[in-house]
């Protein structure tokens, strides 16, 4: 047997129903296993390269985010495109998904700098949806001190809250100061593992104090047939001039029933 035959993985066919019910009741579960570690290795390689040639959309020293990969990087969009993640979103989910956007994080050596509290759905202009989720897949080992995820379990009930402040300690916790007092749970990653967590639910990352680069490449899945909210702005969707009430186009948001088309040339266009 050789190490990668005997890296536990989580498929869509071996995931409990155990870790579904887990998800639906707190909100998050951690699935071992989603991508092999070589591959792991490949997409951060692939990863530290994009820096270089795709646009930061963060301003701060929290990390980097950079957005869209699948249309930019031929190795990324194999990951953010993976059948095997989507088909294990929409079971725990429940419903059917599109793609909303990718995205990687990166928090640089000693950053110093916490992600602090906060929800991710009050960040997107979607109407009507059921359920979005994110996969936040680890492509290096994330042990707590170099930037893993804490979650408030539960949490996800909040709805209608305006967006946190994602530097601010005490932002999420005015806005839903019963929050303050519950169980936290804090996740380490080893490459290849992954944390899914609804939309709605409270969560932070730790500082990265290690000597290394944190990346995460996390797949934010949404309802299949949500519409265009009137806000808030979003980097995804401005440039689309799309109308309020639209559903999301499928070329720039695809359904994972469907089979991904190859990379284009205008699909290159906003590379720097």
């Amino acid at each position: 047997m050789t190490v990668a035959d005997s890296e536990p993985r989580t498929t869509p066919e071996n995931l409990s129903q155990d870790a579904v019910s887990a998800y639906r009741r707190d909100g998050f579960v951690h699935v071992p296993g989603v991508i092999p570690r070589a591959d792991a290795a490949r997409f951060a390689e692939a990863a530290l390269a994009a820096r270089s040639t795709v646009r930061d959309h963060h301003e701060g020293s929290v990390f980097t985010q950079l957005l869209q990969l699948w249309r930019h990087d031929e190795t990324l969009r194999e990951l953010t495109l993976d059948p095997g993640l989507a088909a294990i979103a929409a079971r725990l989910a429940g419903i059917p998904l599109r793609l909303w956007h990718d995205q990687l994080l990166i928090k640089e050596p000693r950053n110093g700098a916490a992600t602090e509290f906060h929800q991710d759905q009050p960040y997107w202009p979607h109407a009507g949806s059921r359920h979005a989720l994110s996969a936040w897949v680890a492509l290096v080992d994330v042990p707590v001190d170099r930037g893993c995820m804490t979650f408030i379990p539960g949490s996800q009930h909040l709805d209608g809250l305006r967006p946190q402040d994602l530097s601010d300690h005490a932002d999420m916790f005015a806005v839903a100061p019963e929050l303050l007092w519950e169980r936290r749970v804090t996740v380490p990653l080893r490459a290849g593992d992954c944390t899914f967590h609804n939309s709605r639910l409270a969560h932070s990352a730790t500082p990265n104090l290690t000597g290394d680069p944190r990346i995460a490449h996390v797949i934010i899945y949404a309802d299949a047939d949500l519409t265009l909210a009137a806000e808030p702005s979003h980097p995804v969707t401005d440039p689309l001039a799309l109308t309020v009430g639209d559903r999301l186009p499928d070329d720039h948001f695809p359904r994972f029933a469907e089979e991904p088309q190859p990379i284009t040339h205008a699909d290159n266009v906003n590379k720097r």
